[in-house]
């Protein structure tokens, strides 16, 4: 299933809905959260072991975010590899 999060504060049931091969993309004012230290770093980095988490480049890059900040393990993707992702994944869950 892949999981769309455009929500900030993001709640932590979200994360609770996920199964094991989940992939989770933050998009707009979520990739706000996903700071190496943020709050919610030390639950997404546990999150690492079982989903693919992804930011959209440009939705990091309009909010002046490098990479480099980002929690380790969560990948930089462009629209291309977004749009791979949602023909990939039959289902998809948006969070809003």
């Amino acid at each position: 299933m892949l999981h769309l999060i455009f929500q900030s504060p993001i709640e932590s049931a979200v994360f609770e809905r996920l199964d094991s091969g989940d992939v989770v993309i933050f998009l707009e004012n979520a990739v706000l959260r996903v700071f190496q230290h943020s709050n919610i770093s030390d639950m997404l980095t546990k999150q690492l072991s079982n989903n693919r988490l992804c930011v959209l480049s440009d939705d990091i890059a309009v909010r002046g975010i490098h990479p480099d900040e980002l929690i380790k393990g969560i990948e930089v993707i462009n629209y291309t590899e977004l749009v791979e992702l949602t023909i990939n994944n039959p289902v998809i869950q948006s969070w809003t």
